[in-house]
């Protein structure tokens, strides 16, 4: 073996563009008349490869990265080729490939690369994502953490010790033992499967993990809004001095409730989105962050009082600001102090604005689907559930309309 010098050729694998248009980079090793092809899990444009240097061109961040990741696994390469020339017996490029290829998988931990993740998203955010969606991602790390030390007595596992009974093996321990909801779990195994795809790409793992593993999503239950009877105990609510943030909350809380506006959307409200009509009525008017489409919401009494308890003048938004978590902490104060036996959250005012506010007084569904922002009534139909005080109403109409009609044979 001495005398076979080995040979990592890196090129681009252009038959087979990924959507963006980005070819997968693609390695061989060839030592003596042996020749063993591998991926690098890696992806660069066409026109920024440099076929001679085997690497990108530019000082991108991209560029920066890939370039990082080739020498890295260039480096594994070459370890891997002289491990096995120092064991002295026979082998060729095959062996070569096998060999680095389990020293990197044997490598790189889950944990570890979940921290990884959570960094990258950090600097995403206020960009495509917000800062509450990283709870989600410290919360499967958390949880992932306390299942690995309970489960296999270890503070990490490297992806090659993961087994394809792992994730069912986590949802019952996040079900069962912590007590999570399916739900909640179901989303926890969408980012572990997630880190799973980036390990794959990276080159951590020699095959997509959990790809064919399905997990429910948990029971698809209708969105819940408050009845007249909750809302009336939440108006009634009465505060000491002290409590003035639970008050402003109370009433940021109803003010959801009486234009049907989603917690982002309420925090970023300005004086601008005050709009009079021609009879001077005073109007909502914004786009949602969600969709983008244009809401419409001719402002309530209660909201227009509502406003005037909380406008301030050396503020530029609508209404105080208020941090998501301790928001969803407050309203279960309220909760708690009102005697309200439903749970709910920042998104039940949305739905009560629907329901209770809109719907059961004889809204038609096509003008509580513009006020909500839903870019289909098929969206809002799910909000437009019979109650008994509807069914109670519609029941006496037509009462009303046919006690003076006779059969006439």
């Amino acid at each position: 073996m001495d005398d076979m010098k080995m040979k990592v050729l890196l090129y681009l694998k252009k038959s087979s563009l990924d959507r963006s248009g980005k070819a997968p980079i693609m390695g061989r090793i060839t030592l003596g008349r042996s020749i063993a092809q591998f991926s690098c899990k890696l992806f660069c444009n066409l026109d920024l490869w440099n076929p001679r240097e085997s690497r990108m061109d530019g000082k991108s961040r991209e560029a920066v990265e890939v370039n990082g990741r080739l020498d890295n696994l260039l480096l594994a390469v070459q370890s891997s080729y002289q491990s096995l020339l120092a064991k002295g017996s026979p082998f060729d490029a095959t062996d070569i490939k096998e060999h680095f290829q389990g020293c990197v998988q044997s490598r790189t931990m889950l944990l570890e690369r979940f921290d990884g993740l959570i960094e990258d998203m950090e600097e995403h955010v206020g960009i495509d994502i917000k800062r509450e969606s990283l709870v989600l991602y410290r919360q499967t790390r958390m949880r992932l953490q306390q299942f690995i030390r309970a489960k296999h007595n270890a503070s990490d596992l490297t992806f090659s010790q993961l087994t394809e009974d792992f994730v069912k093996r986590f949802e019952q321990f996040a079900t069962g033992e912590m007590g999570l909801k399916q739900s909640t779990c179901y989303n926890m195994i969408v980012l572990i499967k997630k880190l799973c795809k980036l390990a794959y790409r990276e080159g951590a793992a020699d095959s997509l993990l959990f790809d064919n593993v399905h997990v429910g999503k948990g029971d698809s239950r209708l969105p819940k809004a408050l009845d007249r009877e909750a809302l009336d105990k939440l108006k009634a609510l009465c505060f000491d001095g002290w409590e003035a943030d639970l008050e402003t909350a109370r009433d940021v809380f109803l003010f959801a409730c009486y234009t049907g506006a989603a917690y982002c959307d309420l925090m970023a409200l300005n004086r601008g989105h005050l709009v009079c009509d021609d009879e001077g009525a005073l109007w909502l008017k914004f786009n949602r962050q969600k969709t983008g489409v244009l809401c419409r919401v001719k402002l309530l009494p209660e909201a227009l009082r509502l406003i005037n308890r909380l406008s301030d003048e050396g503020r530029d938004t609508l209404l105080p600001h208020i941090n998501y978590l301790t928001y969803q902490s407050r309203l279960k104060v309220l909760r708690l102090r009102a005697g309200i036996a439903l749970p709910f959250t920042s998104h039940t005012a949305r739905h009560t604005f629907a329901t209770l506010v809109t719907l059961e007084q004889g809204v038609p569904i096509e003008t509580v689907s513009k006020m909500l922002g839903h870019s289909t009534v098929r969206m809002t139909e799910r909000y437009a559930k019979v109650t008994p005080q509807k069914l109670f109403e519609e029941f006496d109409r037509l009462i009303a309309f046919t006690e003076d009609l006779h059969l006439t044979i």
